[in-house]
């Protein structure tokens, strides 16, 4: 995400500094402006000089993160975007297409182990401080597709991009493994409304662009193996299961 918006703002113009452990994509972006520091560790020491029209923290994840940055920034920053999560908003009683409105998690501080109960209410602590630094607040949920899509819709479209076709098998919950690829029980709680993005202008990319930009990706840096996911015999014991539920015929 970080390197998608520094593309960005070069296409349109902006004078673009990064600040990071310079450990990630060292080799991209040679021509900019790089300072070295690491929020893990609280140093923040590149940041001493210097004064920035606006600030996109794409990368903060518990509430001393935010708190350290905007300490080191002082009054030498303007605008700060910050990245935040879905998971900030209650998973309970959401249905399809809820808004930035929604009633949001109440914020955690005293940890900082990011867990699926953590995750959600550490990114809302971070947000009330970037708000209680900044005083605005405004939000708007940039994602996507263009148009709604199903999840078989979602294969289909990345069978297409890498030109070849699929059979898609409907797998019961009970019959998927937890966390089954593509499948969560609070699956209409992530399904939000994009259209305030839109009006702001901010466009959607076609799925199957999107795949097939993943696909170019992975086939440049050699197609290696994934960490996550099925294996190929875990998805054959899957099926395996399924079978015997299908209608002859079918």
């Amino acid at each position: 995400m970080g390197r998608a918006i520094v593309e960005d703002a070069l296409r349109t113009g902006a004078d673009v500094t990064l600040f990071g452990r310079g450990k990630t994509g060292p080799d991209l972006f040679g021509d900019l402006t790089r300072l070295i520091g690491d929020r893990d560790t609280g140093d923040y020491a590149a940041l001493g000089a210097g004064s920035w029209d606006a600030v996109v923290d794409a990368s903060g994840y518990v509430p001393r993160h935010v708190d350290q940055a905007v300490d080191a920034l002082g009054e030498r920053a303007g605008r700060y975007l910050f990245i935040s999560s879905h998971a900030v908003y209650q998973l309970d009683g959401v249905g399809p297409g809820s808004t930035e409105d929604a009633p949001r998690r109440p914020p955690v501080r005293d940890t900082e182990e990011l867990t699926n109960d953590t995750y959600g209410p550490l990114k809302v602590a971070c947000e009330d401080d970037v708000v209680a630094r900044y005083g605005t607040w405004a939000t708007i949920h940039a994602v996507g597709p263009a148009t709604p899509v199903t999840l078989g819709g979602v294969v289909e479209s990345c069978a297409r991009a890498a030109g070849t076709e699929v059979e898609i098998v409907a797998v019961p919950l009970e019959l998927a493994p937890p966390f089954f690829p593509l499948v969560r029980t609070n699956w209409p709680s992530q399904q939000r409304s994009p259209a305030r993005a839109r009006v702001a202008g901010m466009p959607a990319t076609a799925l199957e662009v999107t795949a097939a930009d993943v696909l170019a990706w992975d086939r440049q840096r050699g197609e290696p193996p994934l960490d996550g996911g099925f294996t190929p015999e875990q998805e054959q014991a899957v099926l395996a299961a399924r079978r015997p539920t299908i209608p002859a015929g079918d």
